[in-house]
């Protein structure tokens, strides 16, 4: 698959989940499941993300056969939208220069757009600015040589990256791990953990060199570890209390009330809207709250609101990554992955505390 069909289909699924309107490119996307193809706005219940494909047009569905949605009647057109063009020309424009993308002064001039409002549009649509777009693209073309069994050294030259310490810099941010450990499928990472108690029950937390990978909370140590080596299956994973002993000292006390301002390094893995969810939420203060649709509305994607919650359902390092402190628009606390109970008196804790 192209690079920027990889990131086309992020952005068309977060579309899919918010029922999102104004981001579709005239797309359909296809359930294997039900057989039959919707347009991302749909009112029918959201399917799994491993049963979708995406189709650029409801024809191209149809002659895969696929049947349309009698709700949305995919198969009716569309108004023509100006703005999406505009994004498909800065888009085709960044992709036709892989090792010096344009500037966004050049993109306005190429586009006869104010920059400002090509970085509005642009945000508004895709929910990533023009150079977070661009760096996507590069990191996508890297992650596919490596793929492919290119070295490291080539591989990173090949992706538009001018020198090594550029690609390294970037890495755990982007990749979640080196380039030569992303070769080999994440194995041969390590990975150290241990669990202990805490004021919410049993606590792992999990790390490598750069930062924290996993934090969970639950009520029993073997089923916390269990989903470790689940979600890291060609990791090395080994128990090293002593190694982590800074790190949970750190989030027992903020669980405590000790220390309401928790700031610990991440490695984590995400997509590029999940990432800008996550550090979203930690912006939210000790005692605070926000709700599903001020976060969607403070990432410029008011529609997002589905989208939001998923990106919190998919935290996989409670506390330091606060998706507690998100609640739903009439105030309830929503769900959580740890158990609604944990989040209700995490959110009491801090009230009182704050």
């Amino acid at each position: 698959m192209q690079t920027s069909q990889v990131l086309m289909d992020e952005v068309r699924w977060q579309a899919v989940l918010a029922h999102e309107i104004c981001a579709n490119e005239g797309f359909v996307y296809a359930v294997r499941s039900t057989g039959i193809f919707c347009r991302p706005w749909c009112s029918s219940r959201r399917p799994k993300r491993e049963n979708v494909e995406f189709f650029p047009a409801p024809q191209a569905a149809e002659k895969a056969g696929y049947r349309a949605c009698r709700r949305c009647r995919p198969l009716q057109a569309r108004p023509h939208n100006p703005q999406l063009d505009l994004i498909r020309r800065v888009c085709r424009s960044i992709e036709g220069h892989p090792d010096s993308p344009p500037k966004l002064a050049a993109l306005g001039k190429e586009t006869a757009t104010s920059v400002f409002h090509l970085q509005r549009t642009f945000k508004r649509f895709l929910g990533i600015t023009p150079r977070q777009y661009a760096d996507a693209l590069r990191v996508e073309r890297l992650k596919s040589s490596l793929r492919e069994g290119t070295e490291v050294t080539p591989a990173l030259y090949d992706a538009g990256y001018g020198s090594s310490s550029r690609l390294y810099e970037s890495a755990p941010r982007q990749l979640g791990m080196t380039p030569a450990t992303y070769k080999r499928g994440g194995e041969g990472m390590r990975i150290a953990y241990t669990t202990v108690v805490s004021p919410l029950g049993r606590l792992l937390v999990a790390g490598t060199e750069r930062g924290i990978c996993a934090v969970s909370l639950g009520d029993r140590d073997d089923k916390l570890t269990a989903a470790l080596h689940e979600e890291y299956p060609r990791a090395e994973i080994q128990r090293e209390d002593l190694r982590l002993r800074q790190w949970v000292t750190a989030l027992v006390s903020h669980l405590q009330g000790e220390t309401p301002h928790l700031d610990l390094p991440l490695d984590v893995q995400a997509t590029a809207f999940e990432w800008r969810v996550w550090q979203e939420l930690r912006k939210v203060p000790f005692g605070a709250t926000r709700t599903y649709t001020e976060i969607a509305k403070a990432l410029g994607r008011p529609r997002a609101v589905r989208a939001v919650a998923n990106a919190c359902a998919a935290n996989p390092a409670a506390i330091v990554i606060p998706c507690h402190r998100a609640v739903r628009k009439d105030g309830s606390t929503g769900g959580y992955r740890w158990g609604v109970e944990r989040k209700k008196l995490l959110l009491e804790r801090e009230a009182r505390v704050s």
